[in-house]
């Protein structure tokens, strides 16, 4: 296939062209007028399982020949049978064994790190390790490393690698797939210097970023038939820039720093590379314009002398768009308007982007189209259903179940997917009513039972669900340490259970589909290493869960469109389209900032022979000159992020100050053409979401029919009437109720009814024992009700406390009012009705305790956490007392009968605590009566509306129905729009 020649042999590609394409072509130039079989004896190494791919179907798809062998960089072992290595150790097994070793060091120095890193120190360790044994570097040369100039910082790091130096000298016998691999190099690379292969063997699409991927590039290139294809070579460089990019701390960064490197390891210059086809770029002109804006940083004065000598700057950005969005979500919906174009147009399109965020924006917006895209990402394992179902299943071992987790768990589309998932979405949707209704901050299996008998009294089936649930999901929490194989046996056995269902069925949908299986497979790979790790608690095993969930991918190359791709950088690098969509280019996305490193700094990592941090810029670099330089190209940023105004790429920066600087050549009006081409596209955007504005909705006051008004109140009520006439109509008229909050809190309402316990209970114990009316039994009644009906220990120890504060306060004022009365009725027993049959209406109302004098006076009490309302209030708005105390006047309370009212005082619990009395002189019973009728006969006219926020106390969205008036849409100064209903 190849002349001999005396060098090593290197071809590349320029940037821009199609590069399986091109490589295919000067494959079958050179094999023209040879028999059928030369072709099939060529060994063809790629860097990707997608190039393999798609090399396979180019010569598939015709005339029919006989194919080369096409294989991967990692997969060896059949390049040279004889070289023989030891079975490796697999990644996860290393994980967990320095896990164990971390955990031991952190029990004996617990300051060296927290507990929650554990993982994540073990994950760094090993890919630490993984990185010196392909770069070849052993731990005497990290340990050797001269730190008299570095900070306390690597005293601390130096323990930790202590740990590699330790756990390598444990494992050499046992090496992992990066030593595999670079020791099968090396062996290969001995084999071929005494017996070098007859027949072709190319690697191409490599940029030989790792030592061991380098190795065998060398190796391979000074093969007698061998050879290497870069991909987007970078003809136009001179030979000074070449020889600038010579000190790795200054020059990494450089696009084609890894060819310079690799060139110099074989002895030869740069220059010496050869075009491997004449396959034209699709601009020569923009990749001389692009090569010469990435000059390195010590060299960049050649724009100066350079810059003149570029010509036709329009040409060459003819076919580029720069788009400028102001957001994020602007810049995803300009790209899917383009994509849908160009799936409407037969063109093939690709979007690049490092930016998974950007990913997900556009295919949530071609999803309008229903245009899914070949995302060579995939989705990440911890996001499917199946990934989010197993961490959610691990929470049940390090957390105590609430209600909200509850419900999260048993609406789950895998939960319950044996058999009769119908069902069990119904009895899901019954539980859930019944818990906001009646509240379980923390379901425990007895009291989760008897609020679905509360649901559903009479359906066995839901009983049977109940236990199955309460069995399945509650009562796994556990603060203990056991070994690993335990908790990954109890998480898949509850895993297991809860997805089966009441059936126990084992069919169920955990498993299945792609994210099942890669799922499964995680699962599978954990529970035969677990005997390799440490004992952990539940905490540090749902950590290591979730790492091991959130490393895993899920493809689906079958499903999405054909010509519509969204590719990371590497897929970038040896593909083709007709539209190539450089997303994202902000700095810190593209390229990305380098991840701080814990353990070794630049000057360190350049002296040990480690890759230095912008290695990953240098790729990310060519990447960009690769794809900047396709047939049509899109560049897009959005100036903003969520929260702050972002910066751009370093490269259109370059390549923007450029053009900016070659105003005789064009470059200014090419760039502001560019920018040209992208804001009509932003203008297609903001057109596809422009709404048509609506009028704002007035401020109702519905009158609905008088059989649809309500005709009973209870006492507290009649505060809302005056206040938010329209919150009684949406309660009583349309008989909508709001939904409790899943998640319960312990707020003020709560808090109400357990000072209202904690004084009943204790006023009850002070009549039956008079020695119990002193603090300390108040304080101890009080305990035990928090006990009991507040499960948050952080809220019990508070209200404790403010009890406690007012406690003497509330002694001597309670020893006052038994003096001159005696309690004869609390909350339970002190319940009346008073019918107003002139009008048709009945009061209900519940006082919270009274009391008789001995000249059969009657006191009512009302106890208030809060500030209790001012006189004044009360004879406006809050009429609670003055109207409770009108009832009992009327005989409505038949535990307490008829009799006169000398008092009614609301109790504040506050602070301070206060007693505020009832105005009975200036609002005596038989004005409030009168009163009430009057205000109660007003809203049974046909022609009053019930104004929604009448008169509110304070101007905030702060009412049970404001949402379903739309308050917002208009505000409490605005007039009101009496509607009549039917």
């Amino acid at each position: 296939m190849f002349e001999p020649q005396e060098t090593p042999r290197v071809f590349g590609l320029p940037s821009g062209v199609d590069f399986p394409q091109a490589l295919v072509d000067g494959l079958l130039e050179r094999f023209k007028g040879q028999p059928p079989e030369a072709l099939a004896r060529v060994e063809l190494l790629v860097n990707t399982q997608r190039m393999a791919r798609r090399l396979r179907a180019m010569f598939e798809a015709g005339p029919a020949r006989l194919l080369p062998r096409i294989r991967l960089l990692t997969d060896l072992q059949t390049l040279a049978p004889s070289v023989v290595i030891p079975q490796g150790v697999p990644g996860l097994r290393r994980r967990l064994e320095l896990i164990g070793l971390i955990s031991a060091l952190l029990e004996k120095s617990p300051d060296l790190a927290s507990r929650a890193s554990l993982y994540d120190l073990a994950d760094s360790l090993a890919g630490l390790i993984d990185e010196m044994q392909g770069e070849g570097v052993t731990p005497d040369a990290i340990s050797e490393l001269d730190v008299t100039d570095q900070s306390g910082h690597w005293e601390r790091a130096k323990v930790f690698l202590g740990i590699v130096q330790s756990y390598l000298d444990l494992t050499e016998a046992k090496p992992d797939n990066e030593a595999r691999q670079r020791a099968r190099v090396m062996g290969i690379a001995a084999l071929w210097a005494e017996n070098p292969p007859a027949h072709p063997i190319i690697i191409a699409g490599s940029t030989g970023s790792r030592g061991t991927t380098m190795l065998l590039m060398q190796a391979v290139a000074k093969l007698p038939q061998g050879a290497l294809v870069l991909p987007g070579f970078d003809f136009d460089l001179p030979r000074p820039v070449w020889a600038a990019l010579d000190d790795p701390l200054i020059s990494e960064d450089h696009p084609q720093y890894r060819f310079y490197h690799l060139m110099k390891g074989l002895g030869e210059s740069p220059n010496t590379v050869k075009p491997w086809h004449d396959t034209p770029p699709p601009s020569a002109l923009r990749n001389q314009l692009v090569s010469l804006s990435l000059r390195p940083a010590p060299v960049t004065d050649a724009w100066r002398i350079e810059g003149p000598k570029l010509t036709n700057l329009e040409e060459a950005t003819k076919d580029m768009t720069l788009v400028l969005a102001e957001t994020p979500r602007a810049e995803a919906l300009a790209i899917a308007l383009r994509l849908r174009k160009a799936a409407e147009d037969g063109q093939t399109a690709a979007l690049i982007t490092p930016d998974r965020m950007l990913g997900r924006r556009v295919t949530s917006a071609l999803s309008r189209w229903d245009i899914l895209p070949d995302d060579s990402a995939g989705t990440p394992l911890q996001l499917s259903p199946p990934g989010r179902f197993l961490r959610h299943i691990a929470a049940l071992l390090s957390r105590r179940l609430d209600a909200e987790g509850l419900l999260t768990l048993l609406k789950h589309p895998l939960t319950h997917s044996g058999d009769d998932r119908n069902l069990h979405q119904l009895y899901t949707q019954r539980c859930e009513l019944a818990i906001r209704r009646h509240g379980l901050p923390y379901p425990e299996p007895e009291a989760f039972k008897a609020i679905c008998e509360k649901a559903a009294p009479d359906d066995e089936g839901m009983q049977h669900w109940a236990d199955w649930a309460a069995e399945a999901l509650m009562g796994h929490q556990d603060h203990q340490t056991y070994p690993l194989s335990h908790w990954v046996d109890l998480h898949l056995k509850i895993a297991n259970d809860v997805a089966a269902g009441t059936s126990g069925n084992t069919e169920h949908e955990l498993w299945q589909q792609k994210a099942g299986m890669e799922a499964r497979r995680v699962m599978q790979e954990l529970e035969a290493e677990a005997g390799y790790g440490t004992d952990l608690t539940a905490a540090d095993y749902v950590d290591l869960v979730g790492a091991l969930l959130a490393a895993g991918e899920v493809r689906d190359r079958d499903a999405p469109h054909p010509d519509i791709m969204i590719w990371g950088t590497l897929e970038a690098r040896v593909q083709g389209a007709d539209l190539v969509i450089l997303g994202g280019l902000n700095d810190g996305t593209w390229p990305e900032a380098p991840p701080p490193d814990p353990w070794l700094n630049r000057k360190m990592r350049n002296d040990a022979g480690l890759l230095l941090p912008e290695r990953r810029v240098g790729l990310a670099a060519h990447d960009y000159q690769q794809a900047v330089c396709a047939k049509e190209v899109w560049i897009t940023r959005s100036i903003r992020s969520e929260d702050a105004e972002t910066v751009p790429s370093r490269w259109v920066n370059r390549l923007g100050n450029l053009m900016g600087g070659l105003p005789n050549q064009g470059g200014v009006t090419a760039w502001k053409a560019m920018i040209k081409n992208g804001d009509y596209w932003l203008d297609q955007a903001r057109a596809l979401e422009a709404v048509e504005r609506t009028p704002n909705a007035p401020r109702p006051s519905p009158r609905p029919p008088l059989a649809a008004r309500p005709r009973s109140l209870s006492v507290t009520q009649i505060k809302t009437l005056i206040r938010d006439p329209y919150a009684i109509y949406a309660r009583h008229s349309l008989r909508l109720r709001p939904l409790n909050p899943l998640v319960q809190s312990p707020d003020a309402p709560l808090r109400g009814t357990v000072t209202h316990a904690v004084m009943e209970q204790f006023v009850k114990s002070v009549i039956a024992n008079p020695d119990n009316l002193s603090r300390a039994h108040l304080l101890n009644v009080a305990q035990e009700v928090l006990q009991e009906l507040v499960p948050w220990p952080a809220a019990r120890t508070i209200w404790l406390a403010k009890l406690a504060r007012v406690a003497d306060w509330f002694i001597l004022a309670e020893a006052e009012r038994l003096a001159v009365a005696n309690p004869i009725a609390f909350e339970n027993e002190a319940r009346g009705t008073l019918d107003l049959a002139d009008i048709g209406f009945s009061i209900t109302g519940v006082a919270d305790r009274v009391d008789r004098n001995e000249n059969g006076e009657v006191q009512i009490y009302d106890y208030k956490t809060g500030n209790p309302p001012t006189e004044k209030q009360q004879q406006l708005f809050d009429k609670q007392l003055l109207i409770e105390a009108a009832m009992i006047e009327q005989g409505a309370f038949k535990n307490v009968g008829t009799a006169p009212v000398s008092k009614a005082t609301f109790i504040g619990l506050g602070n301070p605590p206060k007693e505020i009395d009832a105005p009975l002189s200036e609002e005596p019973p038989h004005v409030i009566l009168a009163n009430l009728r009057k205000l109660l006969t007003a809203y049974l006219e046909p022609d009053q509306g019930f104004t929604s926020r009448r008169i509110v106390e304070k101007i905030k969205f702060d009412g049970d129905y404001d949402h379903l008036a739309r308050y917002g849409e208009w505000d409490d100064s605005d007039p009101t729009t009496p509607e009549d209903l039917t």
